[in-house]
Parts: structure tokens; sequence; C-alpha cells
């Protein structure tokens, strides 16, 4: 039976991102051969961006957590036309655009640096944030969804208790998170280090979580949709993925879902890079290659894309135009330009503690600066962030009209959660906390 388009550009990711590896004799094919039918779905079906412009603000978000997946993200990005064959086939070598981990690039379609895990869905959140604050301000027109896909190793990472807890919180319904269930990590199968239910912790939070088989196409496309309804909580789609998709051994028996295909290259493995290749449908002796069919969708799927960019400009140019002063504000926002401050006109007094002087500051930004956002992790009395935030107001769940969040008793997700906001764009983000306390951070 003919393989469906979806399946045979799946299986081209699978290609290329073994085949990354395997000619760097380095890197993690494994996951990125189970995330292959999510990520192309993703890209092809519900992604908005302009294949042109990757910077272009409206666009939706792509974090990605696992960074040791970027090989996953190279291929998709490739299909897409952001990187090209030398760029992949140069996976990991001194001064290329694909590192083992990936560094931001928004030109080629890079939205954050991913290293440790857990901090890829951190920033993903804190973008989520800023991405409300702005359509507090200037309007539902301008929204966009954060999607974020994360790995076994990130759910673990303790950064994920704060991040899950907060956007649960503040109901940050503009999140679909794609946790990438494969029950297998660098040195173990999952079960011999936990025994969660993930689904229910999520829920505790009040996340609206979906399970399905994250490599059934079907399901995947259904599962997005849905979430896509869910306005007013973050959405967790666990999907039951397959470690090492389509990996085979010399016998052409199965290799999938095995430890070691998760860190080393398939010919370093009991499988064979060969007859993976061919049982994906690819050439051996060419695996660096696209399928004509697959790039002729992705042409189809790129110029669909653009269509949908110039109607969604054409709704912004009539909201600008409408409102011209908020429009400049918004451009304003958006260039990172500063208002004229006048820091002379500030009264501090002597020999006082930097605290106070830091709380005198901020509160007069907080009347200069409309786009800043200020966050205290159970501080603001104390490191007295409260003098910006006598200013305004805390969010709280669905309200983001003010200008402060209280992170609780959680540094470093403050810390990742602003990044984001700043990686997000249109805002300022300030987080403050005790020196004794920054290691946290």
């Amino acid at each position: 039976m003919d393989k469906s388009i979806t399946l045979r550009s799946a299986d081209n990711i699978r290609i290329l991102s073994a085949a990354m590896v395997e000619k760097a004799a380095s890197g993690h094919p494994g996951g990125a051969m189970g995330g292959a039918d999510f990520i192309n779905i993703l890209y092809s079906e519900f992604l908005r961006f302009d294949p042109d412009d990757c910077a272009w603000p409206f666009r939706d978000r792509f974090f990605l957590d696992p960074g040791h997946m970027s090989a996953m993200l190279y291929s998709q990005l490739t299909l897409c036309r952001l990187m090209s064959l030398d760029d992949i086939k140069n996976f990991r070598q001194w001064k290329s655009p694909t590192p083992g981990h990936p560094e931001l690039d928004i030109q080629r379609g890079i939205e954050n640096t991913s290293g440790p895990l857990g901090q890829g869905h951190a920033f993903g959140a804190g973008a989520a944030i800023a991405e409300r604050f702005l359509v507090e301000r200037f309007g539902p027109w301008m929204s966009h969804r954060t999607y974020i896909y994360i790995s076994d190793g990130g759910i673990q990472e303790e950064i994920s208790q704060g991040v899950g807890r907060i956007a649960g919180y503040l109901g940050l319904g503009n999140i679909i998170m794609f946790y990438d269930a494969n029950d297998v990590q660098l040195s173990t199968k999952v079960g011999e280090v936990t025994s969660e239910d993930t689904a229910k912790k999520y829920e505790s939070w009040h996340w609206h979580v979906v399970t399905i088989d994250g490599n059934d196409e079907a399901q995947i496309r259904e599962a997005i949709k849905v979430c896509q309804s869910e306005t007013s909580k973050p959405s967790l789609i666990i999907g039951r993925t397959v470690m090492g998709k389509g990996a085979v051994k010399e016998d052409g028996t199965s290799h999938e879902g095995m430890v070691e295909t998760h860190g080393k290259p398939l010919g370093k493995s009991k499988a064979s890079f060969a007859k993976t290749i061919e049982n994906l449908g690819g050439d051996p002796a060419n695996p660096f290659a696209i399928f004509p069919e697959v790039s002729d969708h992705y042409k189809k799927v790129l110029d669909h894309k653009r269509k949908e960019v110039k109607e969604f400009r054409s709704i912004s140019d009539k909201w600008s135009s409408e409102h011209p002063e908020a429009a400049t504000t918004l451009n304003q926002y958006l260039s990172g330009t500063l208002p004229n401050l006048d820091f002379s006109a500030l009264e501090l007094a002597p020999n006082d503690a930097t605290r106070n002087a830091s709380s005198r500051v901020l509160a007069y930004l907080a009347e200069k600066v409309g786009n800043m956002i200020v966050a205290s992790a159970d501080l603001s009395n104390s490191d007295m962030t409260d003098g910006f935030l006598k200013k305004t107001k805390a969010f709280t769940n669905g309200d983001f009209s003010g200008a402060f969040l209280q992170a609780g008793v959680s540094e470093l997700t403050m810390a990742a959660l602003s990044t984001g906001m700043a990686l997000h764009g249109g805002v300022i983000p300030v987080c403050a906390t005790f020196f004794a306390f920054s290691d946290y951070m």
C-alpha cells in the first residue's frame, strides 16, 4: 500500500536525522525518528509562520526543549527550505549553523537555544506570557500560539514543576505542549527512574491533557485541533511514541524502542544504518535527499503559508490604519526602542539600601515604560520590586492587564520565563531576587 504524503514526509525527516548523526559520528537519532510524525504535521498543517521572514512578530512560536533532538528540527527546517542540505551535512561541525544543540537563529526558524532539559519549555511559557500581555493591550487580532516540544527528561527536570504550576495558574490557553513519551532516556528506560502519572500531575496544575499514539497521523491531527479549541487552559498532548521509529537490524528485524538508539549513531548500535534507510524508503548511498513528492508537497505547504500571512497582514494593516496611536506604540514595543527617560528627575536618598534605590527606579519606569514586566519569586515586599507593583497589579488567571509576575518560590523558573518573554519580543522583562538566591537562577 502506498504511504500517505504525511508519512512519506515523516520518513524523510527520519532519514535525514539518522544520516546527520551517522555522518557526524555523534548525536541522538532515536528521539528524532520517533518525533518526526508530530513535527511534520505541526509544521505542514498548523504552525503559522512566514517562510520568507521568520522574524515576523505575529508568527506562532515553536520551542524545542530537548536540544539533543536538534536533528529532528534541522530536518524539518530543511523541508521548509530554511536550511540547506549542505547545512545538515555539516551537523555538529565547527562554525556550521547546525550545532549539536540548537542555538537561537530566528531567520532559520530556531526560536531558542536549548541545552539543559526543562529550560526550553520554560522559555516557551515565558513567550506565551508576553503574547497574552500584548494581546491584552492591542487586541485579539494579534493572537498567536506557542507550541512546545518536551521529552521525558524535560518532564523530570525540577523546573517543570514551576512551569507547570505557573502556566496552569495563569490559564495560558495559547500553549500547546507535545510530550514525546517514548519511555526511553539516555541511559535507562523511563520506568527505571519514575512511575508517576504525568497526566494527573498536569491536570492537578489545571492543564488540559490528551493522550494519543504519537506516531499516528490522524490522532496527532485531531489532538492539535482539540487543543486549539481549549483557550482557558494550557494543553498537554502526551504522545506515546517509539524511540528509533523505523530502525532495523542487518537481518531486517526491528530495533525500535532501544535505549542505545537514544544517544549513538545507528551504525554504532545493533541497528543497521543502511537497512534502516532502505526500510524508510531512502537510498543508503545518498541519504541526504528530499523525496521529489515531499519537495512538491512542501512547496504547496509554504505557498499556503504565504497566503495565510498575506491575509493576516491585511488584518494588521487595517487595525493600524484605524488605530494609528496604538500602532505607533506597538511598533515601538516590537522594535525594542525605549521612550525618553530622564533619570535626573529621580531623587534617591544618600547611603540608602540598594533595594530601596531599585524600588524608586522601578516605580519611575512603571510610569514611563509601558511594556515592562517585572517578576519576583515571593520577595516583592522584600527585594522591593513592589515599588513597581504598586503602580500596576499582578497577573492572574486570564487577566494580563497588569505587568507583574508573582512567580512564587521558583527563582530558576522565573529567570527562564523572563528569558522566554525576551525571546518573544515586544516586552522588557525584569526579574529580581537576592544575591544569595541567584545560584538558583
